[in-house]
């Protein structure tokens, strides 16, 4: 009788857990095959056919549909370049360059994932438009109030992410990612 009772209780242990690890995985995003280039991450096989279960759920949980591999890659920055989560209450610049693509384009997303309404009706910037300097880098103001230059508004909202996405780009398998230079995400003046 003593065995019959443990062994239940093993199991209502283990399936807790097991449940509770799943949904966690589930609920917090992508877990498996992240790759990280300063603050940005991005997960290469998520638009595949070898996406890992844990990604497939939370995909069809969110209803986001993945690059494909042969499509391009999406990178995703929450955090500044010093780790500092990204608020609406602040300025940024996104600094520098961008690895080879054919196309890129940078949106700026509320923490659910939704785009940031705004004024000038704005909520990203394609690789065509964007005004560079001599030597090919770029620099895009983050700013609620209105800025100079390559300006994206962005909403005062407690937390928001970036996401850059490259369309075209040899950097879709993954393996290309190490050492691979992204924009900086510079941190200025927050109210």
């Amino acid at each position: 009788m003593r065995f019959l009772f443990e062994l239940a209780f093993t199991i209502l242990i283990a399936t807790t857990i097991g449940f509770a690890t799943a949904w966690y995985a589930v609920d917090r995003g992508v877990v498996f095959g992240t790759v990280t280039v300063g603050a940005w991450k991005a997960w290469p096989l998520e638009g595949s056919a070898n996406a890992d279960p844990y990604s497939l759920a939370m995909l069809a949980r969110s209803g986001e549909i993945p690059l494909g591999g042969g499509e391009g890659i999406a990178f995703t920055a929450t955090t500044d370049s010093r780790g500092n989560p990204l608020s609406g209450h602040c300025t940024y610049a996104v600094d520098g360059q961008t690895p080879p693509a054919r196309l890129w384009t940078l949106t700026a997303y509320d923490a659910l994932g939704h785009l940031m309404p705004n004024a000038a009706g704005r909520t990203g910037f394609l690789s065509r438009e964007i005004l560079r300097r001599p030597d090919g880098d770029f620099v895009i103001t983050l700013a609620g109030d209105v800025a100079p230059g390559n300006w994206l508004p962005i909403a005062p909202v407690d937390r928001f992410k970036l996401v850059l996405r490259l369309y075209d780009t040899p950097l879709t398998t993954g393996s290309q990612l190490a050492g691979v230079t992204m924009p900086r995400i510079i941190a200025g003046a927050c109210s």
